[in-house]
């Protein structure tokens, strides 16, 4: 059985602490437990990587080869402003990767198609393309079982990793033909975090499109603001559409992507340097995640489903389990 890491060992290391040696430190969003791991104990799954949906069940693996040996040099070269092809590969496609094998990732994506499902099973229904309910259940249609709740719809998460994997060279293209802010954060005592989903959200200029911030190592993150002019279907790797701005931000800057990253975080978060203000800082923020939200839209004849992510506070059922560790 393989331990697959979903959020890459080479990210993490980046996260360690001096003064712990090869530890960082980490706490649980659902107890506020600290405690101090190594990047190879955490944010793993048994057989994570494999899907027996596509016809080569670990054909992830492929695409980060090219990926996590190339990781910290991309990041290096990117703090300097020395920034090619290759650099805009690696970073797009550690991305992609979280984003499509990480169990956020696929919980989000699950969330998107759920209404789409049940939509798609109310059409068929009124359409009489379905055979009669069992009498057990009330004599009552599909359509009306969902209604009241009968029945629910539940997404399998190997499938839109299925999906997600299938299409991780077009997504890695999209988000290298976006326009990508450098931030670099120069104060040693506010170091940047990363999580167990280290790709937080944040409402942009427009606010139907959002934008993507990622921690690549304590002193630097990227934002990735979507490029509407980029015709996604189509794979650039020469990256035309790649813009690129650095920016040095000040301490409320720093101290407001940490707030993101805590929040988008889906169980636990990981820093460089326990200071005093981290773990109630890490406590205002612990009780939000990414959530999908959808919403029928009428068009023409008929309706189509808009879904966007927001920042969400849980309520109880909806924390996670503890998937830090493999069980």
């Amino acid at each position: 059985m393989s331990l697959d890491h979903y959020v890459s060992q080479v990210h993490l290391k980046n996260f360690y602490s001096p003064k712990l040696g090869n530890l960082m430190y980490a706490i649980r969003k659902s107890d506020l437990k600290l405690f101090t791991p190594n990047a190879r104990s955490v944010c793993r799954i048994e057989e994570g990587n494999t899907n027996a949906c596509l016809r080569e069940d670990r054909i992830v693996e492929e695409f980060l080869k090219r990926i996590e040996p190339r990781y910290n040099s991309a990041v290096k070269k990117l703090m300097t402003g020395k920034i090619d092809r290759e650099i805009i590969f690696v970073i797009a496609g550690f991305v992609a990767y979280v984003s499509t094998c990480s169990p956020a990732g696929m919980r989000v994506l699950s969330e998107s198609l759920k209404p789409v499902v049940e939509h798609v099973s109310a059409i068929i229904d009124s359409r009489g393309s379905l055979s009669p309910p069992p009498p057990e259940l009330g004599g009552k249609s599909l359509t009306e079982l969902l209604q009241n709740g009968t029945i629910r719809i539940s997404i399998n998460p190997k499938y839109p990793q299925a999906i997600g994997i299938q299409s991780i060279l077009l997504l890695t293209a999209s988000y290298g033909n976006c326009d990508w802010d450098v931030l670099i954060n120069s104060f040693d005592d506010s170091p940047f975090f990363t999580s167990d989903f280290p790709i937080a959200i944040e409402c942009g200029s427009n606010p139907d499109i959002l934008n993507r911030i990622v921690p690549l190592a304590p002193a630097i993150a990227i934002r990735i603001r979507p490029n509407l002019s980029h015709k996604r279907e189509q794979a650039d790797f020469s990256f035309s559409y790649f813009r690129r701005t650095i920016q040095k931000l000040d301490r409320s800057q720093v101290m407001n992507i940490n707030r993101l990253i805590v929040r988008c975080a889906e169980t636990t978060v990981f820093f460089r340097e326990n200071y005093d203000w981290v773990s109630s800082f890490i406590k205002k923020n612990a009780s939000f995640r990414v959530e999908t939200k959808s919403q029928r839209v009428p068009y023409k004849k008929g309706s189509i489903m808009r879904t966007t992510q927001e920042i969400t506070r849980m309520t109880e059922q909806h924390v996670p389990p503890d998937r830090l560790y493999s069980r």
